[in-house]
């Protein structure tokens, strides 16, 4: 991954590109950015830089021996961690049990969250972590002695899903660790993060990508062609995932409006039975997916409130989204729209906590029978 790849964000480049440059590479950093600002691929670029053999023009060159294991992720000192799922064949998983999808996933572009890297490896009911035992595993790789370049790099994507005594355990190794190391931390929600670990870092703070170079970037794209690219820009929010999604859509993003409008719909016309059919199906669909529909949810919840106010600069909801809200959002009003929102947020944390999925929507769907038509 090269600086230039990287869409927009020049004054964390400038700043990256001058510690390296001025030999003053913290050993710890953290690079906190909101989803689809680039945080991993700044990251990606940053460890590629350390390691070239022939840095110019405030890039890597691309064509040493080491830039070109890096854009093949398959350098000996770069190493990974992220969040992974137990399996019939892993039942200890570490990340090295994914790495060729790893791999795979990230060079086909960085701009990823979580919900895409666990329908990418197949998530089903089990929810995604770095686990206790992976601190073993980071342990011994920094030990040894690095092969070619002059920095072992540890990138660690998604912190905030690490087991706390995984955290804990590597504590002495993240504020003192083997000379010439350097951890790179990866997260999307810094105060999810043990405080512990945080204070042991540098901070890297990454803004949502400037509108014009969203529209610069989303305008090389073949698939942009004769869509309104302003409007994409707007819609994303300085997300670039975001705005690839609007391009082309996937299909869990479908899934989860046609969830809601049969939430809503059957809610409001008190259909139990289709109620009740339409929680056996989402109850089936593991807990990640239930944790990105419910997300889901209460972001289009909150975006059918703001509908109300008839100001198009305060929506953010494609056009699928903005056909349905047309009829939906007078339901959504100032006297509901506090309580289903929190209904939302305790099923998510309910969820979160391995509660039973069945009885969690359930109790959901019976109380929005309840608010909607309040």
């Amino acid at each position: 991954m090269f600086f230039k790849d990287v869409i927009g964000q020049q004054a964390t480049k400038k700043r990256l590109i001058q510690s390296v440059d001025e030999q003053r590479i913290s050993h710890a950093q953290l690079f906190a950015g909101p989803e689809g600002s680039g945080s991993l691929s700044l990251a990606l670029a940053y460890a590629q830089y350390v390691s070239c053999l022939n840095k110019q023009n405030g890039d890597s060159c691309g064509t040493c021996i080491s830039c070109k294991k890096y854009q093949k992720l398959i350098h000996p000192d770069l190493h990974f961690v992220f969040p992974v799922v137990k399996t019939p064949k892993f039942k200890e998983p570490v990340s090295d049990n994914f790495l060729e999808e790893w791999r795979r996933k990230v060079s086909g572009h960085s701009y990823f969250n979580l919900e895409d890297w666990f329908n990418f490896i197949g998530v089903e009911n089990a929810q995604g972590l770095i686990y206790a035992h992976q601190s073993e595993e980071i342990i011994r790789k920094l030990n040894l002695k690095s092969f070619e370049s002059e920095y072992k790099v540890m990138i660690i994507w998604m912190p905030e899903k690490m087991h706390v005594a995984c955290a804990n355990k590597l504590l002495k190794m993240i504020e003192e660790p083997p000379v010439k190391t350097l951890f790179l931390l990866v997260t999307e929600n810094e105060e999810e993060i043990i405080s512990t670990i945080r204070s042991r870092c540098q901070l890297i703070k990454i803004p949502s990508i400037q509108a014009d170079e969203m529209k610069a970037a989303l305008s090389k794209l073949p698939e942009a062609e004769g869509r309104d690219v302003e409007n994409l820009v707007h819609l994303s929010k300085g997300n670039y995932r975001k705005a690839l999604n609007l391009l082309v859509p996937d299909e869990q993003t479908r899934y989860n409006l046609d969830l809601f409008k049969e939430l809503m719909r059957f809610s409001y016309g008190r259909k139990f039975l289709d109620l009740f059919q339409w929680v056996n199906e989402v109850s089936g669909i593991g807990r990640e997916r239930q944790k990105v529909f419910l997300q889901y949810a209460l972001g289009l919840v909150r975006e059918n409130f703001v509908n109300n106010l008839k100001n198009r600069e305060l929506i953010f909801m494609d056009e699928e989204e903005q056909a349905f809200s047309s009829r939906f959002s007078p339901f959504i009003n100032e006297r509901n729209i506090m309580p289903i929102s929190d209904e939302l947020e305790r099923a998510f944390q309910h969820i979160a906590m391995n509660g039973n999925p069945r009885i969690i929507f359930t109790d959901l769907s019976l109380k929005i029978v309840k608010l909607i038509r309040k």
